[in-house]
């Protein structure tokens, strides 16, 4: 999810940069060689995020597709670009997240890749974080529900499988400007020598 507006980040926080990359290209780089498509779902300065796409595209030779969808209805909330994303999945599973996750290991999200069940989430000290892998069932059930709900809510119907992880990046967003020093801190502490691909 890449549609909001960055408004308590005083910038446009997607294409900050962060290491070698931008805050998303981090977040997306971490599912190499465990997904087949990335749907990047965008809203408020599409056209930013289209751009960046593509210069992605350019820069790197992923093993998956990536392709650009925009939510004209991004105004109405995350949950909206949540539905716009899952009319683009077409497999048994997938995995949602914030564009600006970029702080989680790709150890991470290789066991949740493994982990079975409707819904599974990571969490660090017992709080759940990001990404979440989900199944065709909640994705139809999503789509089944109305624009201005809510993801928790969806997901309460359903048994939640709790991965407790040693992985603080997994609750790691970049909203403000403290977030991003905080990031760029931790990155430089604790990835920046990490192997892009792990």
């Amino acid at each position: 999810m890449a549609a909001g507006y960055s408004s308590r980040a005083n910038t446009y926080k997607m294409t900050l940069p962060l290491g070698h990359m931008t805050i998303l290209e981090q977040t997306i780089s971490k599912f190499e060689g465990l997904i087949s498509r990335a749907m990047i779902v965008a809203g408020f300065q599409a056209e930013i995020i289209e751009e960046e796409i593509a210069k992605i595209s350019n820069k790197n030779a992923y093993s998956f597709q990536m392709k650009f969808v925009y939510n004209e209805n991004f105004d109405q909330g995350m949950f909206s670009s949540i539905q716009k994303g899952c009319r683009e999945v077409s497999d048994q599973a997938f995995f949602l997240t914030p564009g600006d996750c970029p702080l989680v290991k790709k150890e991470t999200i290789e066991l949740i890749a493994m982990q079975r069940g409707d819904v599974v989430i990571p969490s660090f000290n017992y709080k759940g974080g990001h990404p979440i892998k989900l199944s065709s069932e909640v994705k139809q059930r999503i789509l089944d529900t109305d624009s201005k709900g809510i993801l928790r809510t969806v997901l309460a119907s359903y048994e939640r499988n709790y991965v407790n992880i040693d992985d603080p990046g997994v609750l790691m967003d970049v909203d403000t400007p403290e977030d991003y020093q905080k990031a760029m801190d931790y990155y430089k502490t604790k990835m920046s020598h990490l192997p892009l691909w792990g």
